[in-house]
């Protein structure tokens, strides 16, 4: 569990979870390795092929089942107090059945049961097997709604990603000249051991750098291409502090001039970001922030160069809820986190892509990228 939550936070969020099963009239929540398992007990491992299971009743204190190896960590790096262990020597679902019975003891009608929407079939199929009648649905009916709402814990680690990010960008922006000749690769992981070495504990996915004709792929990841001078490059990139994500994208020429029409798509593709911040405020749609960086670009015609959604929503997971698209009716609420990141991708050419993350705010937002937007380094 990090050390920046107290077991207070995950009590809370774990309280906001069981008012939304009830909510969907379920019973039973069954987590597995994975973010939601994270967001609730502070407990963080990969999936893998022993069952381990978070069990969270509508009413009453969550439980695990464990593997016997993952015992002593549970206990150390969890709030959660009830944890049933068993060996490899053992049928873990006879251990889910105690739990079960302790869980769903009173329960009359037919139980309905959430599990989360990333397990594996296998696990989904054993716990039918235990609980043939029940009723199924998907965890997300009760948790993302808790999720989407960032507490106060998750916003402050959100804006420390984010200071982290705007550091090595203008780190990236005063090599200037120096970076010409480098490869794509060769400067990713500069950018990769800059973004640890400024206080992320990792990358939060790996670093898309696209110079020249790559940037027109929009997620290109990096390559062997050589900076020249003159080249557009778009930098995506963040870091991980204390396990939220920064996701910030820049586009700059490190030397020399641009090629004909950059500095007319750059331009439009900072006015569309900024019409979608403007848009940004409580009781807004998400579709209609997705519409106000689409009409900036498509009154400069250039809206077929803009094919992807405007935005998504940031947290544990670096995609999730809100999705800024259209067709997306959410309405916006305070404390919801997602990116802005409009862009413009002539094939072939270059391309243009700026983002910020954006914290929704009882009237507006708030900015969690202050690094420079302009094109030009040194």
């Amino acid at each position: 569990m990090s050390e920046h939550f107290d077991e207070a936070v995950f009590r809370e969020r774990t309280g906001r979870v069981q008012a939304a099963m009830s909510d969907a009239d379920a019973d039973l929540a069954v987590l597995f390795p994975s973010s939601n398992l994270h967001y609730l007990a502070g407990f963080e491992e990969d999936p893998a092929e022993r069952h381990l299971f978070l069990f969270v009743p509508r009413e009453g204190d969550p439980a695990f089942v464990v593997p016997t190896l993952y015992e002593t960590q549970v206990r150390a790096e969890s709030w959660v107090e009830t944890v049933r262990a068993y060996g490899d020597d053992e049928d873990p679902l006879s251990v889910v059945e105690d739990v079960l019975d302790d869980l769903l003891w009173g329960v009359d009608e037919v139980p309905r049961v959430l599990v989360d929407d990333s397990m594996w079939a296998t696990f989904t199929q054993d716990l039918r097997g235990v609980l043939p009648d029940a009723n199924w649905g998907l965890a997300s009916e009760a948790v993302a709604d808790v999720r989407v709402r960032k507490d106060d814990a998750e916003l402050d680690a959100l804006r420390r990603a984010g200071r982290v990010a705007d550091d090595v960008s203008e780190w990236l922006r005063s090599r200037g000249e120096d970076v010409v000749g480098s490869t794509e690769t060769e400067l990713a992981d500069e950018i990769e051991e800059e973004l640890r070495a400024r206080g992320a504990s990792d990358v939060a996915f790996p670093v898309i750098l696209g110079s020249g004709p790559n940037g027109a792929m929009p997620h290109h990841t990096h390559g062997d291409r050589e900076i020249g001078r003159g080249d557009p490059v778009v930098l995506d990139f963040g870091g991980t502090v204390d396990d939220y994500p920064g996701d910030q994208t820049r586009t700059v020429v490190f030397a020399g001039d641009p090629p004909e029409r950059f500095r007319e798509v750059h331009d439009v593709v900072r006015e569309a970001q900024q019409a979608a911040v403007d848009a940004v405020e409580p009781g807004v749609e998400a579709q209609a922030v997705d519409a106000a960086a689409r009409e900036v670009i498509e009154a400069a015609g250039y809206g077929d160069a803009f094919f992807h959604r405007t935005g998504h929503g940031v947290g544990l997971d670096v995609h999730e809820s809100p999705y800024i698209v259209a067709g997306n009716d959410r309405v916006l609420e305070p404390g919801m986190v997602f990116s802005i990141e409009p862009g413009i991708y002539l094939d072939g050419e270059f391309g243009v892509r700026i983002e910020d993350l954006v914290a929704v705010t009882d009237d507006g937002c708030e900015r969690l990228n202050d690094s420079p937007r302009d094109w030009r380094c040194g």
